[in-house]
């Protein structure tokens, strides 16, 4: 299965150009949430650039699985208060890390709005979570041995495999 990322990207960017609103921050979770968000802010020129956010801490399963390889700073340089958020990722799954997301963003504060963008919709949800922004939808669950990895290349041009875990 192929996938042309950048196409994915701006196919991204032309969902979102016209529900921009003056208060539109965008907040990656890394770490290719963060690579997408970066690329939408440059392909829409939303001011500020985006912030990042690192789920590691609030994940419902950090108890079972402990943390994450390389876990990273959280940065909204920013502030959330009454803003219309777009919460960017790259697969959207299960739904968990939108959640711990979620949890996360609410405490910088309180957003008149969030709504989450991602690059592909893989299926295999587990929450009530849903992407406002989509580019794709797969039209089957891919299977749990299965994974879409985001990658970047060192001039920024993104790349999405299909991975056998």
């Amino acid at each position: 299965m192929q996938f042309d990322a950048e196409a994915l990207c701006l196919q991204l960017a032309g969902q979102i150009r016209p529900h921009l609103k003056p208060s539109t921050v965008l907040i990656g979770i890394r770490t290719g949430g963060l690579w997408l968000a970066e690329r939408l802010h440059e392909l829409l020129g939303i001011q500020p650039s985006p912030g990042a956010i690192d789920t590691s801490f609030y994940r419902d399963d950090y108890g079972a699985k402990g943390l994450h390889a390389h876990p990273q700073r959280t940065e909204i340089p920013f502030s959330i208060e009454n803003s219309h958020v777009i919460l960017v990722d790259d697969v959207l799954y299960t739904g968990r890390t939108t959640r711990a997301a979620l949890n996360e963003i609410f405490d910088f504060g309180r957003p008149a709005c969030v709504e989450l963008a991602v690059l592909v919709d893989r299926g295999g949800r587990e929450l009530p979570v849903a992407a406002r922004y989509c580019a794709l939808t797969l039209p089957e669950p891919l299977p749990s041995t299965q994974t879409l990895q985001l990658e970047r290349a060192a001039d920024g041009v993104l790349d999405l495999r299909l991975i056998d875990a």
